[in-house]
């Protein structure tokens, strides 16, 4: 047990008679106490709306919200405030540039490049967004172990390419794609790059000047954080040519009975009551990965994910790992010979581990790794080298009860 472990009530408890492992915190992080002590006071001691009242709670609770919203810039190195636009998660943030940024850019001569290995959230609003344009979806090669390779990428990107959408760090292989390169490949031809980033940025640096990206998403809950908060990064020249999607208080400026006018970024893109304890957890899971340092998660989640991979290679005889053999961030996905993965998870459950089985959001992924599901382990700062080895004594468990698959 890490040092780390302390701060997060629920991993003090038992499951099934067992003390828990969680490995599912690529689906949701554990919160540490901070962060649920933080959203607690704000219920309790500055609840009230913002950038409305003059009161004191209210001011109270503007100067928390937009606090927050500065730990965001820092945490990410973007230029200014004016370029973070809290929202409800990564889909939201997807889903926000695909039809506002698309709807007005595209038409039926350009092409939208993902990767098969992208998230649900980062590919129905794509196609949503070729449906209405008219524009074409490609996707990049993928090498075996689920990396790109930036020559044969090179050759992809054209004139006609307007937008790259591409995950940081695969939910499923953990791959970490080379988002500077692919800019400034995009940007030579005047497109734009997007970035589901909701892998990434709980786990590893994230500078998104440095990057040179347009637009990147990502969600609180796998941070520490809270759910129900996300953050859309946007370059401000970008955004400021974006209309809203969503209409009515908070985001306006102006309004006559015929026409209305916009409020200045981030808060255009915030209509209705924003998400205020949600925004206020974040920032307090923001100060909580400062407090440790994110060089320092970057490092022990590649190290527990290495381990993690090198162990079940060498101890379960039989299993299918899927992804790269090194330099994989925060995960290993595998299956252990025919036993269904839900099986798998089934009976780790029964020894207090969590693991994620199924498709993971990634149906064409499957189709291209040939597999209906497979199983997942994923780690964070909470994790050690003894959660990984209760996994391996939990698989060879689950071989000796499905031991008829591997005869």
């Amino acid at each position: 047990m890490n040092r780390f472990h302390q701060d997060f009530p629920i991993l003090k408890q038992e499951v099934n008679g067992s003390p828990l492992v969680y490995l599912d915190s690529s689906a949701t992080s554990q919160k540490p106490a901070q962060v649920i002590d933080a959203i607690d006071a704000y219920y309790k001691q500055i609840n009230s709306n913002v950038h409305r009242g003059v009161h004191t709670l209210g001011t109270m609770a503007t100067d928390a919200y937009e606090g927050a919203r500065e730990k965001v810039r820092a945490l990410i190195h973007a230029r200014t405030t004016k370029e973070i636009i809290f929202n409800r998660g990564t889909t939201t943030g997807i889903n926000l540039v695909a039809r506002s940024y698309a709807a007005a850019k595209l038409t039926a001569d350009d092409e939208i490049l993902l990767t098969p290995a992208e998230h649900h959230s980062n590919l129905i609003p794509w196609q949503q967004a070729a449906k209405s344009s008219g524009a074409q979806l490609k996707y990049f090669e993928l090498e075996p172990d689920g990396s790109l390779d930036l020559a044969k990428a090179k050759k992809m990107i054209t004139s006609r390419t307007k937008v790259i959408a591409i995950n940081h760090v695969s939910n499923v292989m953990g791959t970490i794609h080379p988002l500077k390169e692919l800019a400034k490949l995009v940007h030579a031809h005047g497109g734009v790059i997007a970035v589901d980033g909701a892998q990434s940025v709980p786990h590893l640096k994230v500078d998104v000047q440095d990057l040179d990206v347009d637009f990147y998403t990502f969600s609180g809950h796998k941070m520490f954080g809270p759910t129900g908060i996300g953050v859309l990064y946007g370059k401000e020249a970008l955004l400021d040519q974006m209309e809203p999607v969503e209409f009515g208080g908070e985001m306006i400026d102006h309004v006559d009975l015929y026409e209305s006018t916009w409020k200045e970024l981030p808060w255009k893109f915030e209509g209705g009551t924003p998400i205020i304890a949600g925004a206020i957890g974040l920032g307090a899971a923001i100060d909580y990965i400062n407090s440790i340092g994110i060089e320092v998660i970057e490092k022990h989640d590649l190290e527990i994910s290495q381990y993690a991979y090198d162990q079940l290679a060498s101890h379960i005889e039989g299993i299918s790992l899927y992804g790269p053999k090194q330099g994989r961030m925060g995960m290993v996905t595998f299956n252990l010979g025919d036993v269904h993965p839900h099986d798998v998870a089934t009976v780790l459950d029964a020894e207090g581990i969590a693991v994620r089985a199924g498709h993971h959001c990634c149906q064409p992924l499957m189709r291209w790794l040939n597999v209906s599901a497979t199983a997942r382990a994923s780690f964070h700062i909470y994790n050690d080298e003894s959660d990984i080895d209760r996994l391996i004594k939990g698989l060879q468990k689950t071989k000796e009860y499905f031991g008829h698959v591997f005869r």
